[in-house]
């Protein structure tokens, strides 16, 4: 018999898990359900669970499973980082747009939809993150992400200065070289910007919004001086 051919997907959206927040499920089937409805297809969903501890189950897949048309759940068995879960799904996106964002879908539908649509005429999308982000940020968070889009803006010729957008979008070209990073936390999301930079892949910039009352996780100190050390070899690598 011949071989059955899958059409491929309009649409991958990649969704790491790393001890989620209480009822993520519920909100990965609603914001999935609706994004599907307001785009007119079927999202072909990944999530990659980065060796989580706590607020995982089976029975939590079985409920997206059971409310969600096409979902795919990878597992890493240890807490490699968010870059490593990263790739891991990309890896398994065929989509003809792939998207990647944070399991509590923090960004507003709306800039979601921007981001797809940004896609339609560029190999990548970068979030962009509105000046009132930093009105419900935390200090010391705000501290970090605006001396590194200062460190951006001064040291490195980039598409953007907002590396750390926790969304962003490719084609499957963007994909290739999404693949080619090796920063498994902080960091991947600046060596993938500086990698497009270098390959010359059309990008496009798109502002995006949070959702009101998004709680941001806390700063991991040992895993931040770590990162200076990737943020030396991205600032000098060629």
């Amino acid at each position: 018999m011949p071989e059955t051919t899958h059409p491929i997907p309009e649409l991958s959206l990649v969704l790491p898990c790393f001890n989620p927040p209480d009822h993520w499920e519920k909100i990965v089937v609603e914001c999935t359900k609706s994004l599907e409805e307001k785009l007119g297809l079927t999202i072909d969903l990944i999530i990659v669970n980065d060796g989580s501890t706590k607020n995982v189950g089976p029975e939590l897949h079985a409920y997206i499973k059971s409310n969600v048309e096409k979902v795919r759940f990878l597992e890493q068995k240890t807490n490699a980082g968010k870059g490593q879960a990263l790739r891991t799904g990309v890896q398994q996106a065929d989509g003809k747009t792939i998207i990647f964002t944070d399991i509590d879908f923090p960004y507003t539908e709306e800039s979601f939809l921007k981001i797809y649509a940004g896609l339609q005429n560029n190999a990548v999308a970068l979030g962009h993150r509105s000046p009132d982000y930093y009105a419900h940020t935390p200090l010391f968070r705000k501290m970090i992400s605006k001396s590194l889009r200062f460190a951006l803006k001064s040291f490195l010729r980039l598409p953007t200065d907002d590396s750390q957008c926790g969304i962003k979008g490719f084609n499957q070209e963007g994909k290739k070289v999404f693949l080619e990073t090796q920063i498994n936390r902080f960091l991947f999301d600046l060596e993938f910007i500086k990698l497009i930079s270098k390959r010359k892949l059309s990008s496009i910039n798109i502002e995006v919004e949070l959702k009101p009352g998004v709680v941001f996780s806390k700063v991991n100190m040992k895993i931040l001086a770590k990162e200076s050390f990737n943020f030396m070899s991205i600032l000098f690598r060629r």
